[in-house]
């Protein structure tokens, strides 16, 4: 790799974290109006919940836009040809959102984090029972249950909502607890992931049936990655996810940090 390329990388890396952190607030705004919403529902105060769904749908584009330019700007170093020319970083990463969007199928209403918010909403007064357009057979997969592949540490067993120290690999997304996996990438020659292809079926299966077409390309061999030290990472959304996963246990329901939003929606009505 050329020194050009490697100081690309490093600010690339700088970048992407720091859009990151936007990312990571972003999403744990839009649980605190989802949260705030079942409170509101739940007290049959339907035009505040409107208020809030309307905030959500926006609040979702701009995530999703905060997402793409993450992601183009990780992409950034890998597509840079050195030129005579001075690069148009800027019509670079543009080119990189707009292949990123295009892939992308998730937007608007039928964002998974739009529709985490409504059946949220939608449960507190019809649980078990399909939303509007909705056949009781359709598949909803929620942003958390797309987001964490593991719901247990492969190296020690423990739940991942119960991981003092989570990591995960930037790689192939995998989450463990940090000291074991650490120990694990130093003792292993070479240290693959540790996920295991029965393992991986077994996790996704507790979580939706869904996931065992999402695993099935594991199932021989497991997970083909090779595990690096500083590829297994805390990233900024993973202890949001892991807490969003927690809260979605029965008797765990309560809002938090919803001030701020309940005033914006006074702030509206006045």
């Amino acid at each position: 790799m050329s020194s050009v390329t490697t100081k690309l990388s490093n600010a690339a890396s700088v970048a992407s974290s720091d859009a990151q952190a936007l990312v990571a607030e972003m999403r744990k705004a839009i649980g605190s109006m989802r949260s705030l919403a079942v409170d509101f529902e739940k007290d049959g105060k339907s035009d505040k919940v409107k208020k809030l769904e309307e905030m959500v749908l926006e609040m979702v584009a701009s995530y999703e836009d905060c997402m793409a330019l993450t992601q183009a700007i990780k992409e950034v170093p890998g597509v840079y040809q050195p030129s005579d020319q001075p690069t148009d970083f800027k019509t670079l990463i543009e080119s990189e959102i707009n292949k990123i969007n295009g892939a992308s199928s998730a937007s608007g209403q039928n964002h998974p984090l739009f529709r985490q918010f409504r059946e949220s909403v939608w449960n507190v007064h019809h649980a078990g029972q399909p939303m509007p357009g909705e056949e009781q057979e359709d598949v909803i997969m929620t942003s958390t249950q797309m987001s964490i592949l593991n719901v247990t540490c492969p190296l020690t067993g423990k739940p991942v909502i119960e991981l003092a120290d989570p990591v995960r690999c930037v790689e192939c997304r995998h989450i463990y607890e940090k000291g074991p996996v650490m120990h694990y990438i130093k003792s292993k020659k070479p240290p693959q992931c540790p996920i295991a292809g029965m393992q991986l079926l077994f996790a996704h299966s507790s979580l939706h049936p869904f996931h065992e077409a999402l695993t099935s390309v594991f199932l021989q061999s497991g997970c083909p990655r090779v595990l690096q030290v500083g590829k297994v990472v805390c990233d900024p959304l993973l202890l949001i996810e892991i807490d969003e996963l927690r809260s979605s246990e029965p008797a765990a329901q309560n809002a938090t940090n919803i001030e701020d939003v309940t005033d914006l929606i006074d702030e509206d009505e006045e």
